[in-house]
C-alpha cells in the first residue's frame, strides 16, 4: 500500500498517462508516430529534480512536464498537448485508488478465511447472547463469528461496487469539454489504463465517487470497531470469554504487573475514528465552485492515503486478533449458569400459549417464576414448576425438556449452510 501512494509510483503513473496520450494521438495522425515512440523511449523523471524545479514553478505538474522534456528534447513538445493538469492527477487518483482497492479486497478476503476458519471451530460452543448488555437467550460463540462473516461479506460487496466507481479517468481538458484533444484520445488511456473514461467532466472527476468511496472505507472501518468493541467486552474480567493474544514477554501495564489488556483492538477502534472522521472531509470535497475549485485537492492528499493504508493496516490487524482469539468455553458456561435458566422463560411463555393460555396471563406467571429466581430463589425451572398457571398447562417433564440449550440451538446447523460455512 505504501508503494501506491509513493512519489514514485505517482510519478510513473503520470509518464505512462502522458505517453499513451502521445501515442494515441500518433494513431490518430495528430502527431507524428515517431516522436511519440521517442517520447515512449526516453521519457524519464527526477523525483529529486522534480522537486527542486517545483520550488520554483510552484506547481508539481508543470515541474513533473519540465523535467521529463529534458529527457526526450524536441518531441517533448508533444506532452501535455491539449490536456490539463487535473487530467493527469485525477486519472492518476483513479489508478491508484484502484491498486489501493484491490489489496483492500484480498485483506477482507483473508480476513473472512480465518473467521470462517474459527466460526466453524466454535460453533455449537454454548454462550449466553445479551441485548443491552443483560443477558439474553443462549446463542454459540461460532454463530458470532458467523454474523461478523456475513458483515465483512457486505463489506467486499460494498468495495467492489465502489471500485467501480472510482475507477474513473478524463483527459477532456480545462472545464471538460475536449475542445483541444479528441475524446478518442482519452478511451484510448483510460481502457489501457484499465478505466473508463467519465462519461461527463468538468476540469475534474466530481468528487461524489470520491465521497463513496471514503463513506464505504468508513464502513468497512465501522465494522472493524464493532468487532473490536465487541472482543473488548468479552475480555473484561468479570466476563473473560474471550481473551486477545497477549505473548509471552509481553506488558500490559508500567504501575500494574497483572494486567493483559485489549491494547490491539482498543488500537482499532481508535484508528476507526480517524477514517470516520476522513470521510466527513471526503463529503465536505463534493461542493465545489463551478467546474472546479482546488479547496479538496489538499484534503486528499492526506485523506486518501492515510485512510487506505491506515484500512490495509486494520484490516490485517484484525484478522490476526481472530486468528488468535483465546476462548474460554468453560466461562461461557460459567456465565451461561448465572442466571439459573431464566433465558428459558421465552420457551415456556410460547409453549404456554400454544396450550392455550391468554398471553397476558402466561407473561406474568412466567414473569413471576422469573423474579424468585433473580432474588435467588431456586432455579427458573423450579420456581416454573410451583406457577399454576404454568403447571396446569405444562408438565414437569416438558418444563425440563423446554429448559434445555437443545431449544435455542436447534438452527445453527440451517444458519451455517445459509452462510456457506459448511
Amino acid at each position: 500500500m505504501r508503494r501506491i501512494w509513493s512519489d514514485e509510483n505517482k510519478f510513473g503513473i503520470w509518464l505512462e498517462i502522458e505517453t499513451l496520450a502521445c501515442e494515441a494521438m500518433a494513431e490518430l495522425g495528430q502527431i507524428p508516430k515517431e516522436d511519440a515512440a521517442t517520447i515512449r523511449k526516453r521519457a524519464k523523471f527526477s523525483i529529486p529534480e522534480i522537486l527542486e524545479i517545483e520550488k520554483r514553478t510552484n506547481h508539481d505538474v508543470i515541474a513533473f512536464l519540465e523535467n521529463v522534456a529534458e529527457s526526450v528534447g524536441p518531441a517533448a513538445r508533444w506532452i501535455h498537448q491539449g490536456l490539463t493538469s487535473s487530467d493527469i492527477l485525477d486519472t492518476t487518483l483513479a489508478v491508484q485508488l484502484t491498486q489501493s482497492s484491490d489489496i483492500l479486497a484480498a485483506d477482507l478476503e483473508q480476513l473472512r478465511s480465518t473467521i470462517a476458519d474459527q466460526a466453524k471451530r466454535y460453533k455449537m460452543t454454548p454462550m449466553i447472547g445479551r441485548s443491552h448488555g443483560i443477558h439474553a437467550e443462549p446463542i454459540t460463540f461460532g454463530l458470532k463469528l458467523a454474523l461478523m462473516y456475513d458483515e465483512f461479506g457486505r463489506a467486499e460487496e460494498r468495495l467492489k461496487q465502489t471500485r467501480e466507481r472510482v475507477a474513473v479517468g478524463k483527459l477532456s481538458g480545462a472545464v471538460g469539454t475536449h475542445a483541444h484533444l479528441d475524446p478518442k484520445v482519452e478511451r484510448s488511456v483510460c481502457q489501457k489504463l484499465g478505466l473508463k473514461p467519465d462519461t461527463i467532466s468538468t476540469q475534474i472527476v466530481q468528487r461524489d465517487r470520491h465521497a463513496e468511496f471514503m463513506t464505504t472505507l468508513a464502513l468497512i472501518a465501522s465494522s472493524i470497531d464493532r468487532w473490536a468493541t465487541e472482543f473488548r467486552h468479552l475480555q473484561r474480567t468479570e466476563v473473560l470469554e474471550v481473551e486477545e493474544f497477549f505473548a509471552a514477554g509481553q506488558k500490559g501495564s508500567s504501575a500494574m504487573p497483572h494486567k493483559r489488556n485489549p491494547i490491539t483492538n482498543e488500537r482499532l477502534s481508535g484508528l476507526a475514528r480517524v477514517i470516520r472522521g476522513n470521510s466527513v472531509v471526503a463529503l465536505e470535497n463534493v461542493a465545489l465552485w463551478h467546474e472546479r475549485d482546488i479547496s479538496h485537492s489538499s484534503a486528499e492528499r492526506i485523506i486518501l492515503p492515510d485512510s487506505c493504508t491506515l484500512l490495509d493496516y486494520m484490516l490485517v490487524k484484525l484478522r490476526d486478533v481472530v486468528a488468535g482469539l483465546q476462548v474460554y468455553p468453560e466461562n461461557m458456561e460459567k456465565n451461561l449458569g448465572l442466571t439459573k435458566g431464566l433465558y428459558h422463560s421465552q420457551s415456556i411463555l410460547l409453549a404456554l400459549t400454544r396450550a392455550g393460555s391468554e398471553r397476558k396471563a402466561a407473561y406474568e406467571a412466567v414473569q413471576r417464576a422469573a423474579m424468585k429466581t433473580w432474588k435467588g430463589e431456586g432455579t427458573f425451572a423450579e420456581n416454573a414448576k410451583q406457577e399454576p398457571e404454568i403447571t396446569s398447562k405444562l408438565a414437569a417433564k416438558e418444563i425440563d425438556r423446554l429448559c434445555s440449550l437443545d431449544i435455542h440451538l436447534a438452527h445453527v446447523d440451517q444458519t451455517f449452510a445459509a452462510l456457506g460455512l459448511t
